[in-house]
Parts: structure tokens; C-alpha cells; sequence
């Protein structure tokens, strides 16, 4: 076979200890469902220099030392969103990690929290997607429109009032450190709810209406206990916490305006 191949290619240029003078202990938790009952950690001691991420360690655990080893991972640039973890307790993208942060005592690496493990450092993501589809989390126009009607146009300010949250890479860290999606997994999350502020913002889009029956739904934006960690471990600097925040009082807007606006007219999702 090709891949084994390829792996003893890989494993006649691995570099000798004493070529890199430091090692580190990684404790990896992992899951085999076909002989493990229930997850356990186990310990690797990896060589690595000081510009190594925490990716990189795991990839030479996987290339060297225990090829059964699964784990997420493609762009290796932060920006696919793949590679989230946990790394000593903390969500992370283990591309943007770095070994020598833990150097010499090592660190542990967990799959993310709040999910069901499906191998190793692999989640079960089913939970997430159902909720990315509830949003439409595209552009929905405000009314049909023809090819022959050109492109939609937007000016720079249009695009500023979204643009923030439009950095989302669904990496789910922000869900790892939520403690009430951890408690109560109907709860929307701050990702999905930063994403479906991003389109209800677009001066583009026609569907924010639709949006905001998920927002008011009893799994909705009240969920969050405004603890603010999700937008603390955000690798791109979302914020979802704020979009969180700013759909709550979207949300009680509407509800007021139900008693004073006519029946059927479009109420405070407007841009």
C-alpha cells in the first residue's frame, strides 16, 4: 500500500535525539472505541525546537510513535478552523500553539470539551452543523433579482458593520469554552449566533427576519450567562460574546415592538 510506504519513507529521515537536544512529555487523551470503554491518557516523549506547534507534535507522534492516532488538522495556517483541542485545559488551535510554551514540564491534550468523542482527538460535530444550517448561513435576498440586474453592490461602511464577525473559521473553540452550551446543548452557542449576526448585518440580505425566531427561541441568545471566555480563546478576534450580547437587545426590541407596531411589518432586525 502507498500510505505505509510513504510512512517508512518518513521514518528513515527521522531525526535522531541527539540531533534536537530538547524532548517534551505530551499526555494525549485518547479513544478507540473497538477496546477502549471509556477515554485514557497516554504519555509521549517528542523531540521538538522551539518553533514546533502543538500540530507538529502530534504529527510526530502519528509519523513515528503510534500511527493508530487520530486527529483533525489540514491548513496548518489558522485559518481552516480544524485543528481545535484542548491544550493544558484551555480551547485552542493546536497549529497556533507552540510546544515550547510548555517546555519542560510538558503539557496535555484533550479533544474539545462540551463534544462527544468520536476517536481520540476527533469530536462528533453533527450538534454544530445542525445548528450552522438553522441560520441559512448564506445571503438571502431582500427581493428576486436577475443575472441581468448585476452584481450587489455595498460600500466600504455597509461591509464595516459586519466585517468583524465575518472572520468566523467555525472551529468551535468558543463552544468548548462555554459553560452553558456544556450545560444545555440546544443552546445556539456564540459561534452560530456571531455568524447569523454577520448576515442579519449585511446590508445585502433579506432574511434577518427569519434569523431572529431563533434568536427569541427558548434555546435563543437568554441562554448566555454572559461569561465572556468564548470570546477570549476566539483565534480570530470575533467576539462572539458581543454578537451574543447585541442580539439580546435585538431580541427584547422586537418584543416591545410587537405591542406597537402594526401586524406584519418588519420590526428591530432592521439594518
Amino acid at each position: 500500500m502507498v500510505l505505509p510506504a510513504r510512512r517508512q519513507n518518513r521514518k528513515e529521515s527521522r531525526p535522531a535525539m541527539s540531533e534536537i537536544e530538547k524532548t517534551i512529555p505530551i499526555e494525549v487523551l485518547r479513544y478507540r472505541p473497538e477496546q477502549d470503554t471509556e477515554p485514557v491518557l497516554q504519555t509521549f516523549q517528542v523531540p521538538f525546537t522551539d518553533d514546533m506547534s502543538v500540530l507538529q507534535g502530534l504529527q510526530y507522534i502519528k509519523d513515528y510513535l503510534d500511527g493508530s492516532l487520530s486527529f483533525r488538522w489540514s491548513c496548518r495556517m489558522a485559518i481552516c478552523g480544524s485543528c481545535g483541542m484542548m491544550v493544558n485545559g484551555i480551547p485552542s488551535l493546536s497549529c497556533k500553539t507552540f510546544l515550547s510554551d510548555y517546555y519542560p514540564a510538558g503539557l496535555r491534550i484533550e479533544a474539545l470539551a462540551h463534544f462527544p468523542i468520536e476517536r481520540d482527538l476527533v469530536i462528533v460535530m453533527d450538534d454544530f452543523i445542525e445548528k450552522l444550517e438553522s441560520i441559512k448561513p448564506y445571503i438571502i435576498p431582500k427581493t428576486p433579482r436577475a443575472l441581468s440586474e448585476g452584481e450587489y453592490l455595498q460600500t466600504p461602511a455597509e461591509r464595516d458593520v459586519y466585517e468583524q464577525f465575518s472572520s468566523c473559521i467555525n472551529c468551535m473553540l468558543c463552544y468548548a469554552a462555554c459553560p452553558q452550551y456544556g450545560l444545555n446543548s440546544k443552546f445556539v452557542g456564540p459561534g452560530i449566533m456571531a455568524l447569523l449576526h454577520r448576515y442579519n448585518m449585511d446590508s445585502r440580505d433579506g432574511g434577518a427576519e427569519q434569523r431572529m425566531e431563533l434568536v427569541h427561541s427558548e434555546d435563543g441568545v437568554f441562554n448566555c450567562t454572559a461569561v465572556g471566555y468564548c470570546s477570549e480563546v476566539c483565534p480570530k478576534h470575533v467576539d462572539p460574546g458581543n454578537a451574543v450580547n447585541i442580539n439580546k437587545t435585538e431580541s427584547a426590541k422586537d418584543y416591545f415592538l410587537r405591542f406597537v407596531m402594526p401586524k406584519g411589518s418588519n420590526s428591530g432586525a432592521a439594518k
